[in-house]
């Protein structure tokens, strides 16, 4: 999730836990837990960029970084707030399942989240909502606002909190429905159009969660499209792009390479591009794919030392985005008859 939903949705819980005993502070703890994880921004002022792909939702995303930053934060809570009534017990159960609750729902993007490190390697990702989707962002950011004026001791908090905690839960499993009706979807069109595949991923296009992106593995190259949960269509308009794998073998890093393979989770193709090689990794789409399956993939990477990749996750994400996008991405959610 974006950083201000984020905020906007620990501060909710800290005014469920203790709004009514300390007052808006109770928010400021909310979302400060919320947003504690997301302190891996800064590896990325000592690492390179391949480096800070897989540090990012790594260590500071997993289950022991979320018990052991809880347990700091309670033991500072519990004192800072003395005298009291709240147990050192009440504030742990309250910061880890605030913690938790980030790495949980940063797990249903694409990305990938790190659970287990720093003792296994392996990555979460559901790919069951964009990254930043103001649907799901709408209602506990008005929640948030809403709390910040009321006064401390209204009685019309209790309502905005539970509207923008709920809500979001609600939306969550609303994205799930629209998921599990897709991937039903794709994988009976697959069969009928006789496209042999050893692994298939099926990611909602940006900002919204009616229009997903398709990819279907085979052992040489992807077939790639969209697919509507209100599309009638019987049939998945797609493209294939071969993987081209040996582009990749006498790169001169091949650590960088490693590491770009291991954050694709095996969702990738690599191609030539005049003198440069490119990374793409497939689990972020395609720039405006709806409009042009020929596009390029939103995540590319410069395999060449003297290319900024900095901000490999962000420049191909909203590229090309202009009114006619908008109006081509409404048609296509729309679906295919």
């Amino acid at each position: 999730m974006d950083s201000l939903t984020h905020i906007a949705l620990g501060a909710c819980m800290g005014e469920a836990f203790a709004g009514h005993k300390v007052g808006k502070k109770a928010m400021l703890w909310g979302a400060l837990a919320q947003s504690i994880p997301d302190i891996d921004f800064i590896a990325a002022t000592w690492l390179n960029t391949s480096e800070n792909l897989l540090a990012h939702r790594g260590f500071t995303h997993s289950i022991l970084f979320g018990v052991a930053i809880s347990l700091l934060m309670a033991f500072l809570a519990e004192r800072w707030h003395r005298p009291h009534n709240i147990s050192f017990k009440r504030w742990l159960a309250f910061f880890t399942a605030v913690v938790l609750t980030h790495i949980f729902l940063d797990a249903f993007n694409n990305y990938g989240v790190g659970w287990f490190e720093p003792f296994s390697h392996y990555r979460i990702s559901f790919n069951v909502m964009y990254v930043a989707d103001p649907f799901f962002s709408i209602v506990p950011g008005i929640a948030f606002v809403v709390l910040l004026l009321l006064r401390s001791f209204s009685n019309k908090r209790k309502f905005w909190w539970r509207l923008g905690i709920g809500f979001c839960f609600l939306y969550l499993g609303y994205c799930v429905v629209n998921k599990v009706i897709i991937n039903n979807d794709v994988k009976h069109l697959l069969q009928k159009q006789n496209i042999s595949y050893n692994s298939y991923l099926t990611t909602p296009a940006p900002l919204q969660s009616w229009l997903w992106f398709v990819a279907a593995g085979t052992d040489s190259g992807y077939y790639v499209g969209y697919r509507s949960v209100f599309d009638k269509s019987n049939k998945l308009n797609l493209r294939y792009f071969s993987r081209n794998a040996y582009l990749l073998n006498n790169t001169p890093d091949q650590l960088q390479v490693q590491q770009l393979i291991r954050f694709s989770q095996g969702y990738y193709t690599v191609e030539q591009r005049n003198d440069t090689l490119v990374f793409n990794d497939l689990r972020f789409g395609q720039v405006v794919g709806w409009v042009n399956p020929k596009e390029e993939f939103a995540f590319h990477y410069y395999i060449e030392p003297d290319i900024d990749n900095t901000l490999v996750v962000q420049r191909g994400r909203f590229a090309k985005w202009d009114g006619h996008t908008f109006k081509m991405l409404w048609t296509r959610i729309k679906g295919e008859k």
